[in-house]
């Protein structure tokens, strides 16, 4: 007799009603909307002494030093405001090398001696907290018994309410940081690589006759992810443990119809998606773009570009108002950069530029043959990423990430630039004749059809495979995963571009100072520079085997895994290079390194556990389970004198399944137990070359296994029911 099966794939479809539809027809809904939860600069103004908002407008657009002394004004403001919108505790929201948030609330209210209570929220507990730092990974920048830890408040980034119908807060953004004064978190990093890119580029510009005040890099992450109906979610081990599925064959259908892409967004996850755009219009996240992904049951969503501080505080709201909204329709939202193999993964394409309040530096404009100053920045940027192609891929390189990264969705573990054919054609006549005219002209695209529009054209086409592609006025670095923070990537894209424009300036200043114009010596600088980078422009295939070989040729690296790329974080070229930024001394990036490659470690030692016991546990039991049926069927047939042909190669087929499993669950065990060494830096290795390849083993006995046991028999939903039930 079959047993019942643990879960049911019709019910979990019918656990989500469509409600009433609901057309406001308020046509200021948006606008109204927009940052209503946020205590930005519209509501500073309406609250604040004329004097002070001005300080601390200035702080935020300019970067000007914050006056300690405007701090109780704020904080007086910032309490009402917030217990207006019905917030009844704070907290100093900051970002710890964990690579999420944290946070810890504390209530305003405050009792008296005689008993009276009132509400009190002062300067000082605005501007500085007192978290207890010791279960937060340092990367030995403190001993596990020094608990004490600094939140320091960042008015640059808006203060926001959080909560709902039950519980109502104040978000406090703020950097967090050890008693030493050693950077703690993701904030403290980036906001010095902002300062850093924007004192070089300011000297740059001034070399072009241009003062326009400070320079900020800007970023639009791309988020990829996918809702998964939670009755699955909570039937597998394997998400809920590591966020992946460590079983699962590959269904007759998964996206190979290419019709999930751009296609209509099922109602249901519309709804859920809807309800998470209104929450972060009103948290005062810009977001623009909502469609589906290659993947069945994948989906993105993206923002307007930001300041690259803020952008960061908000990729982080981003991720949580999906996991939480996603709950509330039956969903459970996943970020893992490979939850289903053979299925595309995710990844957090991150845009990126710099420049001024009213200039984009990445703005090639209408002529950028001639664009003197689009040129100098752009090229700048192109020799700092041929420069540092090993702290790009250390950046983004995680045990998720390693799964991506070279798949067909995503670009190869070898950084490339794509700039497009007329840029190509515009940097390669600098290189041949030391100037460039404009040859490529954009025009116009006819479609033959009188009815239809000439759509304005493109001087080149866009290249999806391009691990850092230009965009039209920006970079696109498309290999960050999508589970990450974009804070350690944009910090090292800031770094690295500030070191080359502060290069590139030490060069050309005394020229231009001994009476050459800027023109002339930025011509002969472009002519002597393009051929030491030139090799990082590729404009073909990247997912092509060709590539790889010519990249090897160019000298390009291909590190393939996060075991090999991480250690450019403690190189000493890297050291020197952020501790002459000011951007991360040699202590905080050996940190970063430390508590990296201890997180790869904790992450496969959680997935080789955890596919040990489903494996142990629910697969072999269902096998052997089966095997019985198979035999008892067997017996039957033999009794009444049918042909037992087939039912013994099915047991033989069964029994060698069973034994090969069996025979890899051992391995996996044994090499669960063995660490591979005291060290984490030794126990990375294990993992990768000895773990990993058992949990594979492993697996591919199991996925055989699930296409032969019936379905009333396997223990787990399979990717037919969690990718396809909505």
């Amino acid at each position: 007799m079959s047993t019942p099966r643990r879960f049911d794939s019709i019910t979990a479809a019918k656990t989500w009603r469509r409600g009433a539809e609901s057309r406001s027809g308020d046509r200021n809904l948006l606008p109204r909307t927009f940052g209503q939860d946020t205590f930005g600069l519209d509501e500073m103004q309406s609250r604040l002494p004329e004097d002070v908002f001005k300080q601390i407008a200035r702080t935020i657009r300019d970067g000007e030093e914050l006056d300690h002394g405007v701090a109780d004004a704020v904080a007086a403001a910032m309490k009402d405001w917030a217990l207006s919108r019905g917030a009844t505790h704070y907290t100093h929201w900051f970002q710890p090398l964990t690579g999420s948030t944290a946070e810890k609330h504390d209530s305003f209210l405050k009792v008296q001696r005689d008993g009276r209570a009132i509400t009190e929220f002062g300067g000082d507990e605005l501007v500085q907290g007192e978290p207890d730092a010791s279960s937060f990974p340092s990367g030995g920048l403190r001993a596990t018994f020094e608990a004490r830890g600094y939140t320091a408040w960042d008015p640059t980034s808006p203060a926001f309410i959080m909560g709902g119908e039950t519980a109502t807060y104040l978000c406090i953004p703020t950097a967090f940081s050890s008693w030493a004064g050693e950077s703690l978190d993701a904030k403290i990093p980036l906001l010095r690589s902002i300062d850093a890119l924007d004192r070089v580029t300011r000297r740059a510009l001034k070399l072009f006759g241009i003062d326009a005040g400070r320079v900020t890099a800007s970023l639009g992450p791309e988020q990829e992810f996918f809702l998964l109906d939670r009755e699955f979610y909570y039937r597998r081990p394997d998400l809920m443990t590591s966020g992946r599925t460590l079983f699962g064959a590959k269904p007759p259908r998964g996206q190979e119809l290419d019709d999930h892409y751009f296609g209509q967004i099922h109602e249901r996850v519309l709804a859920c998606i809807q309800s998470v755009e209104m929450d972060l219009y009103r948290l005062g996240v810009p977001m623009k773009t909502r469609h589906n992904e290659v993947a069945p049951g994948q989906y993105e969503m993206a923002p307007v570009y930001e300041n690259a501080n803020v952008a960061s505080d908000h990729q982080q709201l981003t991720m949580r108002i999906l996991e939480r909204n996603a709950r509330q329709y039956g969903f459970i939202c996943l970020f893992h950069e490979k939850p289903f193999r053979g299925i595309n993964g995710s990844g957090k394409h991150l845009n990126w530029s710099f420049g001024t309040s009213d200039r984009n530096l990445m703005d090639p404009g209408a002529t950028p043959h001639d664009n003197l100053i689009f040129l100098f920045f752009c090229t700048a940027v192109m020799s700092a990423v041929d420069k540092h192609q090993d702290l790009l891929l250390a950046s983004v390189s995680s045990a998720g990430n390693d799964h991506r990264l070279g798949a067909n969705e995503a670009p190869p573990s070898i950084i490339s630039i794509f700039l497009g054919k007329q840029l190509e054609d515009i940097f390669n006549q600098l290189e041949e004749s030391g100037r460039a005219k404009q040859r490529e002209q954009d025009g116009l695209l006819g479609l033959g059809v009188n009815v239809l529009p000439n759509l304005p054209r493109h001087s080149g086409d866009r290249n999806r495979t391009s691990p850092f592609a230009f965009t039209g006025n920006k970079f696109e670095f498309r290999a960050v995963g999508s589970a990450s923070s974009i804070s350690l990537p944009a910090t090292v894209l800031n770094t690295i571009v500030a070191e080359s424009i502060d290069e590139w300036t030490d060069l050309l200043e005394p020229i231009v100072n001994a009476g050459t114009t800027i023109e002339d010596a930025l011509w002969t600088l472009l002519a002597n520079e393009i051929p030491s980078f030139k090799r990082i422009i590729f404009s073909g295939d990247n997912y092509s085997d060709e590539w790889v070989e010519e990249a090897k040729r160019r000298g390009l690296l291909n590190t393939r895994n996060a075991v090999n790329a991480l250690p450019a974080l403690g190189a000493e070229k890297n050291k020197e290079l952020f501790d002459r930024f000011d951007v991360m001394s040699p202590r905080e990036l050996e940190a970063r390194l430390e508590v990296l490659t201890e997180q790869y470690f904790i992450k496969i030692n959680i997935e080789g556990e955890t596919a040990a016991h489903i494996a142990r546990s629910m697969i072999l039991p269902a096998a052997v389970s089966y095997l019985g049926q198979l035999a008892a069927g067997r017996g039957g047939a033999k009794k009444a004198g049918a042909s037992t042909r087939g039912l013994d190669n099915n047991i033989a087929r069964v029994s060698g399944l069973v034994d090969d499993l069996t025979d890899a669950l051992d391995e996996l065990d044994a090499q669960n137990e063995e660490l591979g060494g005291d060290e984490v830096s030794e126990k990375v290795f294990h993992m990768r070359d000895n773990v990993i390849p058992a949990m594979n083993a492993v697996r591919d006995v199991a996925d055989l296994m699930e296409k032969v046991i019936p379905d009333d028999l396997w223990p787990l939903p399979t990717y037919r029911d969690m990718l396809f039930v909505k």
